[in-house]
């Protein structure tokens, strides 16, 4: 494209810099199955077997086929493009010439104005619709190579919140129950089945950041902004479920991502329901935020994480603090701990997070592990001996207990991960992003599915947190975000798996 204004070196490099930056990044095909570029008596079988590659030859073949696919559309669309800008200059040279002879008080000027108008709009039309008509083959041939798709059934949608939800978490008692912290100072138990909600706590005078239930009785464990950690108890009576109708969508990228318009979620909070205002008991020690708290192995201690660094170990019966647990150099961002050990790991704006070990009454380690650039917003055990850490660096870790100098599995990630969690029983990592995002990943670092996000279903704002309930094959993530809302989704685990 010419620049205006002169043809000096300064202009022309300035006007080809943004090109020779997009073309780096572009990505060539070459045309592999062409017969105009294929020696003669070679064979494409002949070209793959000479050429150094892991890929199988039936798969290198496949994805040959495909670029020729891809190609001959995009040639097809390329003459049809071509054919029509004739035809539209064409017009335009027929509509100047007319307009020449015309005088300009002629009155049939325009109507020539209203038929050029309604000439150029058809070709306009046609345009489009060759381009869609394309590009909805091309997408269509890959759709036909991949085969059935994991299917994620969206359960129910939990809406009552007046600000964004930090944190949920599920019972692990009977009545099982979904539990959600929200800025908005409550925290809310729902019905998983029917999206009711159930209890209300406002113990709290600051922004409640996290939520964890007992592992045996019915109390909650709950950080918040005002610099306290509470325990309280609860008692809920579970409503009758109702028939909902089958929402599903596969798990895959190909749905619309279009937003729905952000706003305020429909409704003016929760209706009337019983609500706890008086904590059991209340932990004071922080100087600042309580970011977040967690319940040892057998429920006598509690650890809490705050921007002052520090995390503390508490006695549950006499609200004691036991430890401090310092040595981060910024605010803390998370804690966890161990399921059958005791052990917690705390995570840190300093970039690290830190494994301390209780299990030794006389003697308290800690081991500081270096892994990511940015920001550890969280760090979690799994059943096995594994720690798995995410960070605003877009990254995620594994790590072995046993071996804790390298991960194990590096994810990388487009957008930065939130609190994330991990399946109990299938050992899968449920990531949530700050684009809206929520992906499935295992172990190993394969990536299995995306849930759906579209104008009917998913968040509209960035997703805080994600957490599991695995009952046999049926297995449940629910997400919650910034959008006031919490989510439920049911995740085909045989399909997944098939997937894999």
């Amino acid at each position: 494209m010419p620049v205006e204004g002169g043809s000096s070196s300064g202009s022309a490099s300035a006007a080809r810099h943004p090109k020779q930056k997009r073309k780096a990044h572009s990505l060539s095909i070459r045309r592999t199955n062409s017969t105009e570029d294929r020696p003669a008596g070679i064979q494409r079988g002949d070209m793959l077997e000479g050429q150094d590659s892991k890929l199988p030859l039936s798969l290198r073949h496949n994805l040959l086929d495909l670029f020729g696919q891809i190609e001959r559309e995009f040639e097809n669309l390329y003459i049809e493009n071509i054919e029509l800008r004739r035809e539209i200059d064409s017009l335009n040279e027929r509509l100047t010439g007319d307009g020449q002879t015309v005088d300009g008080g002629d009155p049939t000027k325009g109507a020539l104005k209203t038929k050029a108008s309604h000439s150029t709009s058809q070709l306009s039309q046609k345009l489009k619709t060759t381009y869609k008509a394309s590009t909805s083959k091309i997408v269509s041939s890959f759709k036909a190579t991949a085969g059935s798709r994991a299917v994620c059934q969206l359960l129910k949608e939990y809406m009552g919140h007046r600000d964004g939800i930090w944190d949920l978490s599920i019972t692990r008692t009977v009545p099982v129950v979904l539990g959600t912290a929200s800025a908005d100072h409550s925290a809310l138990l729902w019905s998983i089945e029917t999206g009711k909600c159930l209890l209300r706590y406002a113990g709290h005078a600051g922004s409640v950041n996290s939520i964890k239930f007992h592992p045996t009785e019915q109390m909650a464990l709950t950080a918040s902004g005002d610099q306290t950690a509470h325990i309280w108890r609860y008692m809920v009576q579970l409503p009758v479920p109702q028939p909902t109708p089958d929402v599903s969508a596969p798990c895959d990228e190909d749905q619309d991502s279009s937003d729905r318009e952000e706003g305020e979620v429909d409704g003016e909070g929760p209706c009337e329901v019983p609500t706890v205002r008086v904590a059991t008991a209340t932990l004071k020690s922080h100087q600042g935020v309580v970011i977040a708290a967690d319940w040892l192995v057998g429920g006598r201690q509690v650890v809490t994480a705050s921007w002052d660094r520090a995390a503390n170990l508490y006695e549950v019966e006499t609200s004691e603090l036991v430890h401090s647990l310092s040595g981060h150099d910024q605010e803390l961002t998370h804690c966890c701990t161990h399921p059958t050990q005791r052990l917690v790991v705390t995570s840190s704006r300093d970039t690290t997070f830190r494994l301390w070990d209780f299990r030794d009454p006389s003697i308290h380690s800690v081991n500081v592990f270096q892994g990511h650039t940015d920001t550890v917003t969280s760090a979690v055990f799994t059943v096995g001996d594994n720690v798995v850490s995410g960070s605003d660096d877009r990254t995620v870790k594994v790590w072995d207990l046993k071996n804790m100098r390298s991960p194990i599995a590096t994810i990388r990630t487009d957008s930065a991960v939130n609190r994330i969690s991990v399946s109990a029983n299938q050992r899968i990592i449920a990531l949530p992003h700050d684009n809206r995002q929520v992906r499935l990943f295992d172990m190993s670092g394969v990536r299995l599915a995306r849930l759906p996000r579209s104008n009917r279903m998913g968040h509209r704002r960035m997703v805080c947190c994600t957490a599991w309930n695995e009952e046999n094959q049926s297995c449940n993530l629910f997400t919650c975000g910034f959008d006031r809302q919490a989510i439920g989704w049911n995740i085909n685990i045989p399909a997944l798996l098939q997937e894999k």
